[in-house]
């Protein structure tokens, strides 16, 4: 059974299937030289082997962790890159990131038991699972990118943030989930990035953003931060993980709103 697994061939629609990427996107990655196919039939169907499934889970993998396409094939494509030594290596940065997500889940069921009034939280545990290392790590690239004159941004930001409840912060970033969920269906049913259609989840998403910089953002700031959801690999991973190709697409999207709202 396994023998057969190593031969059995896919067509591009099965893959697609298989993996739960999309059609579209396998073509893509073919037309980028990212994913070949083992072979192309008489009728022009694509074909992939064992070798191709194996490469395309690695290509999933590193697209999780928000690294762009472009890098993953130089990556992939390297004399050194040893597949085995990355997978372990992946799973151990999953297993960590899984192990704050199931801390995050706890400190969040504790929050809602209070709020429900069936216990109550101890201060420091309304904040356990978050790593203050990410924050510091987010900042510092943020900084390091747009200079010193971010700095009181984020201060400021931080100072609205750390103001809010635990239910009002449950409630902000359970809004901005909502957004992005909405933008990632838009996506998905072939809404064109400078639709107009958008403009009253994107007119939300810009006043979501005004909340914790304390000032609604000019056209020219908003069109910025779609500059930074797309250079920040964290920003990256969280709008990948909900449609891939929402990242670039909602930064287009982005900035079409705010030329349209200048």
């Amino acid at each position: 059974m396994r023998n057969d697994a190593r031969h059995r061939t896919y067509t591009v629609s099965q893959l697609a299937r298989l993996s739960g990427t999309s059609v579209r996107t396998l073509h893509h990655y073919d037309e980028i030289g990212l994913l070949k196919p083992a072979s192309v039939g008489e009728n022009g169907y694509r074909y992939y082997g064992r070798e191709e499934l194996l490469r395309l889970q690695s290509i999933l993998v590193h697209r999780e962790f928000g690294i762009a396409l472009g890098d993953i094939g130089v990556l992939l494509d390297s004399a050194g890159f040893d597949r085995l030594e990355a997978l372990r290596a992946q799973r151990e940065r999953i297993e960590a990131e899984a192990e704050r997500y199931r801390r995050l889940a706890r400190t969040i069921d504790r929050t809602i038991a209070e709020l429900e009034g069936r216990d109550t939280v101890m201060d420091k545990q309304l904040y356990e699972g978050f790593s203050p290392e990410k924050q510091a790590e987010y900042e510092a690239w943020i900084i390091d990118k747009y200079g010193e004159q971010a700095r009181p941004r984020i201060e400021a930001g931080r100072a609205v943030v750390e103001a809010m409840s635990p239910a009002e912060r449950q409630d902000w970033m359970a809004e901005v989930a909502e957004l992005e969920a909405d933008l990632g269906k838009a996506m998905g049913q072939g809404v064109a990035a400078d639709n107009p259609a958008l403009d009253p989840i994107l007119s939300r998403h810009r006043a979501w953003v005004g909340i914790s910089w304390k000032t609604m953002p000019t056209p020219e700031a908003y069109a910025g931060l779609a500059d930074l959801y797309t250079g920040n690999p964290d920003f990256r991973a969280r709008y990948e993980a909900i449609q891939p190709g929402l990242t670039d697409w909602m930064a287009e999207a982005m900035k079409a709103y705010a030329a349209r709202a200048a």
